[in-house]
């Protein structure tokens, strides 16, 4: 049974990539969107506003995301960003990015990105998300930039006049890099079951800080939120961040299965997860071998049987990017193995990964894999 979000009078909000004004959606999730909208945040921080080039309603679950692609200096460059706006509000699907010191996409959409550019995004994806996890009562714990998800949440709640309790704690530098500062202090104000708590390192340059100052701490969120343990707790922010929410919460004895959590970071490079093989149920009769058994020198040939297109791929090189230098583009975004983005079928014969996440056990017991880092061990078969 799929959880849903209803409202009287409102027809359930269901992860749906774009239903266009004659009813159809867009193939795959394959989205045109043109910038409306630009706005500041705080001083490094923007929001993004889209609406579909052709005219339709956005539809995505609370927290999900789109992988985006852009073209920068002639070369096209893909990201994931979730989504800030809420289903509740489907004309446009908004993003809210900050800009990172050298990062190459970030700086691209704050200094170039206007209204009336074209951009392509594929989506809506990601299981992170109240949806799929409904109760009386939530705690919205982020750090920087994760406060992203978490706004869409509060925002569908708060449309849809939801009886769910909600606790928003978020975690700033200053006064002045708390994002969407103005309207939770809205929402609260005139809507009862929610409640909002900042907590800043420091001082502002113009403002001094009067709420909970430092880093959260376990007694700092204990007073903040008393009932705690009785809550559904979802959790975004850097990597650090999360750690440490997950000490706290397991010392408290807060509940495994309560907790969700997304990281707006890639994982930091370090050693690989030892390859994971995977085989189709049409390969050979020994289809999991090592990745030395296919040879340093050995190569295959990937058919695309969507497309009809086929490929060589040398072992050890990914497929995503195998397809890249034969001219065809699949769906990618993070090229890491964590985003989950370039998911699809393998139908015939064995790879080998190293992911880093992006790929459930249930699905790659269903013979899914990822193509940014399947490498082939014999000729391939793959649903793409």
């Amino acid at each position: 049974m799929n959880d849903v979000l209803t409202h009287p009078g409102r027809e359930a909000l269901r992860p749906a990539a774009l239903r266009t004004a004659d009813g159809a959606t867009d193939r795959a999730g394959d989205l045109v969107l043109v910038c409306k909208q630009v706005h500041d945040v705080t001083p490094d921080t923007k929001t993004f506003a889209f609406e579909p080039a052709h005219p339709g309603l956005f539809q995505h679950d609370p927290g999900q995301y789109l992988a985006f692609t852009f073209e920068i200096d002639g070369r096209e460059i893909s990201r994931c960003y979730t989504l800030s706006s809420p289903p509740s509000r489907p004309h446009l699907a908004a993003i809210t990015v900050k800009r990172v010191p050298g990062g190459r996409v970030s700086n691209w959409l704050h200094d170039v990105l206007a209204p009336g550019a074209v951009v392509r995004a594929r989506g809506p994806m990601g299981r992170f998300s109240t949806v799929r996890h409904p109760a009386s009562a939530y705690l919205f714990l982020s750090g920087g930039s994760g406060a992203t998800p978490l706004m869409s949440m509060t925002r569908t709640l708060y449309d849809l006049a939801a009886p769910a309790d909600v606790a928003f704690v978020h975690s700033a530098r200053t006064p002045a890099d708390i994002p969407f500062r103005q309207e939770l202090a809205l929402m609260a104000a005139t809507a009862p079951a929610i409640r909002v708590a900042h907590v800043c390192e420091d001082d502002g340059r113009t403002e001094r800080w009067h709420g909970h100052r430092g880093r959260l701490s376990p007694g700092m969120l204990q007073e903040i939120v008393p009932d705690l343990l009785e809550r559904e707790v979802f959790c975004c922010g850097p990597a650090g961040y999360l750690r440490a929410v997950r000490r706290m919460l397991h010392a408290a004895g807060f509940p495994e299965a309560r907790y969700h959590e997304e990281s707006f970071a890639a994982p930091a490079p370090g050693p690989a997860p030892a390859p994971a093989p995977a085989s189709a149920p049409a390969s050979a009769p020994d289809p999991v071998r090592s990745a030395g058994d296919a040879g340093p020198a050995r190569r295959f040939t990937v058919e695309l049987s969507r497309s009809g297109a086929t490929i060589e791929c040398d072992a050890g090189t990914p497929v995503l990017e195998a397809a890249a230098r034969a001219g065809i583009t699949l769906p990618s975004s993070c090229g890491e193995g964590f985003c989950g983005t370039c998911v699809t079928s393998l139908q015939q014969g064995s790879v080998t990964m190293r992911h880093r996440g992006g790929l459930r056990p249930r699905d790659s017991a269903r013979n899914k894999i990822l193509l940014c880092c399947a490498t082939p061990l014999e000729n391939l078969v793959v649903d793409a």
